[in-house]
């Protein structure tokens, strides 16, 4: 089947009618104009998605925006499997990767809340084995360090040989704000993640098994010093610090506290093998869209807080849109007010070195603070994050707008404009 996937056979959009329902439902829907959206703008998100799918940027999509609690617009494209020939639907299951981590940070967030983890607490009171931990420290002449990282295990330099290092004591613990804030160095460059590959988990291995043995791990940099975002095993050491501090496995502590209570029905880290509804996964690489297996820590076993997650463009908006609502929604209070502002606030300057002109970063989430540094539609104190596999969301608590899209191919481009796409559409309140 040709890579340029077209209407009819290969595009089907729909717009959910979904009634009033019990606490933890999806959201009612709304008349665009009830909620201050032009119908006619928005069908331009319907005109982006078709253009990346006929472009072959990726299979198919789901695209949701909701404003004062309700959704305005959901709509699927394209398809969910191309050999297939499967068409997209609404409730397609989508791997969220990073889109996981402000997941975590709320976790973290609702201890925080309960008087059971600090911000400033260092890792160390919960996990004894990164009482002592070194920074790593390159040598003269050496390979730099990365700005970024890959999952653990991930490698030093890109085909080369591992980074040379030497190593000085932490001038302060990692603490829990600077996992939230990927300010921790755990796993952030290519020194860290050269070094983590002889520590990282086997396919049997949980998050008890694997963290304590990460703090033998040299950081990237000294802590608080520099941004880099730690892909996986800093929001991992997180969900570590939920186990213990609220004394269940990170999978139970997320069904029973967030996803029941929110109606996230299809929110899961067990990958749903043989369910129409699990969309495929495709690298664009090389000029066309190829299948892709699920990554190796997504076993049923290894719940990882960094990337993780399955979920549904609905099932996610219901937690975006707890945020939006200050840490409620439909009479279910999952956060404090305070809570979900300190989230949405700039934790982590945009002068930091790491971070990007007009984008600073807050607890586990980016936020905009500078729409014009960052070239972007998106409000002042619009917050959210992404994920690995083409899956977006932000919070908008002026305009109270909340925005998801779900593909499984990335392409940031089409995220950018997606934003602006939805923002272009907010005509009144």
């Amino acid at each position: 089947m040709s890579n340029s996937i077209r209407s009819p056979l290969a595009t089907f959009a729909t717009t959910a009618l979904l009634l009033a329902l019990p606490l933890g439902a999806p959201a009612q829907n709304a008349n665009p104009e009830d909620v201050g959206l032009d119908p006619e703008r928005l069908e331009r998100i319907t005109e982006l998605v078709q253009r990346h799918i006929d472009q072959g940027s990726f299979s198919g999509a789901v695209t949701l925006v909701a404003r004062h609690g309700r959704i305005a617009h959901l709509e699927a494209q394209g398809l969910m499997d191309i050999e297939a020939e499967r068409r997209m639907s609404e409730d397609g299951i989508f791997r969220i990767m990073s889109m996981t981590k402000p997941v975590v940070g709320t976790a973290i967030l609702m201890l925080v809340d309960e008087g059971k983890v600090r911000l400033n607490d260092p890792v160390s009171r919960f996990i004894p084995e990164w009482s002592n931990m070194v920074a790593a420290v390159p040598r003269p002449g050496s390979q730099p360090a990365g700005r970024g990282a890959g999952p653990a295990g991930a490698g030093g330099g890109p085909g080369g040989a591992p980074p040379e290092f030497d190593t000085e004591p932490l001038a302060r613990a990692v603490t829990v704000r600077d996992l939230l804030t990927h300010t921790s160095g755990v796993m952030s460059g290519t020194m860290s993640n050269s070094a983590g590959r002889g520590v990282a988990p086997t396919p049997t291995e949980t998050l008890a098994d694997y963290i304590p043995r990460l703090g033998s791990v040299p950081t990237e940099f000294q802590p608080g010093t520099r941004w880099a975002y730690s892909a996986q095993a800093g929001f991992d050491v997180l969900s570590r610090i939920v186990e213990i501090a609220a004394g269940t496995t990170i999978d139970v502590f997320l069904q029973e506290r967030l996803f029941d209570p929110l109606g996230m029905d299809d929110t899961t880290y067990i990958p749903p093998t043989g369910d129409r509804r699990l969309v495929t996964l495709y690298s664009g690489r090389g000029g066309a869209l190829q299948p892709q297996a699920d990554p190796g820590f997504m076993n049923g076993v290894y719940f990882s807080g960094g990337g993780g997650l399955l979920s549904t463009a609905t099932d996610y908006a219901q937690f975006a849109m707890m945020l939006a609502n200050g840490g409620e929604l439909d009479g279910v209070r999952i956060l404090s007010p305070r809570a979900v502002d300190l989230m949405g606030s700039v934790f982590i300057p945009d002068t930091l070195p790491g971070r990007q002109a007009g984008e600073p970063f807050g607890l586990s989430v980016r936020v905009v603070t500078d729409p014009a540094a960052r070239n972007t539609y998106l409000s002042e104190g619009s917050f959210g994050w992404s994920g690995a596999y083409g899956t977006h969301f932000w919070v908008d608590r002026e305009k109270d707008l909340v925005a998801v899209v779900m593909t499984q191919t990335s392409n940031r481009e089409f995220l950018s404009d997606f934003e602006n796409m939805v923002m272009q559409a907010v005509v009144g309140d």
